[in-house]
């Protein structure tokens, strides 16, 4: 299990795939884990050597004091590829991960090869709406949120049919450290990247939830429409629409994803 220190913190990383492939970097969704992308590895390995990782506050990553900002989460992406001695990378992020992914696409452009925005936006919800969520997990810890943050990330149909996804969805929100899942929500909150979309010069995807309440539609459109030549791809799922769409997200990401050497 490798860990490494960086940017004042330990983080937990794990690469999958073939030493020489090129890299692809999975950025996660806020409240989740290298687990949540579990069902796209067996096909992505087959051309890319994979790296995930846990963000700062969550999985087996340290949790350091907060209230954290994107542009510090992704200064920690920077620095983990510094660390491992990655020049580029290509980087799929989804939510939160997607996120960190319009900072890197804006301001370290020269480090990425191609990158993925999945299930994100530039702006999402207001102060109001996330210091109520940064409150009950103040008075109640995970358990008081996880029951409604299951209800947005997946449709009531997926939630009926695919018990063992929602089982394993609600123990990665439930063993997310509250401090750190509560200094991740302040990042979100303060995150306005509207005017930077404009600045990212790489090749780049847009994976939208056709269902998805979280980051609609509408906000996906806002960064393929603002983000020069950007493609956009909207599937039949909600939020984490990498396990309720799992083999139309891991067919749009592999043929988005050009398998030449970055």
């Amino acid at each position: 299990m490798p860990f490494v220190d960086l940017a004042g913190a330990r983080f937990h990383y794990r690469f999958d795939g073939a030493e020489h492939a090129p890299v692809l970097m999975l950025s996660n969704s806020l409240g989740t884990n290298v687990s949540m992308w579990d069902a796209q590895i067996a096909a992505l390995t087959d051309r890319f050597r994979v790296l995930r990782y846990d963000s700062r506050g969550h999985g087996r990553s340290a949790v350091t004091p907060g209230p954290y900002t994107i542009e510090q989460l992704a200064r920690d992406a920077l620095a983990l590829m510094d660390a491992l001695a990655l020049e580029r990378v290509r980087f799929c992020g989804l939510s939160m991960g997607g996120m960190v992914g319009q900072w890197l696409g804006a301001h370290a452009a020269q480090r990425l090869s191609q990158l993925v925005l999945c299930n994100t936006a530039a702006r999402i919800g207001t102060p109001d709406v996330w210091n109520t969520r940064i409150d009950a997990v103040n008075k109640g810890g995970m358990a008081a949120i996880v029951d409604g943050v299951v209800a947005r990330w997946y449709t009531a149909a997926f939630i009926a049919a695919a018990p063992g996804a929602i089982a394993a969805t609600r123990e990665m929100l439930l063993t997310t450290p509250a401090a750190g899942y509560i200094a991740s929500c302040a990042a979100v909150r303060d995150m306005d990247q509207r005017d930077s979309t404009t600045s990212i010069a790489v090749p780049t995807l847009v994976i939208a939830g056709a269902h998805d309440g979280v980051t609609p539609p509408e906000a996906a459109r806002f960064l393929a429409d603002h983000i020069p030549r950007a493609r956009y791809v909207e599937l039949d799922a909600a939020h984490l629409s990498n396990v309720e769409a799992e083999a139309a997200f891991t067919s749009a990401l592999t043929q988005f994803l050009s398998p030449v050497a970055a």
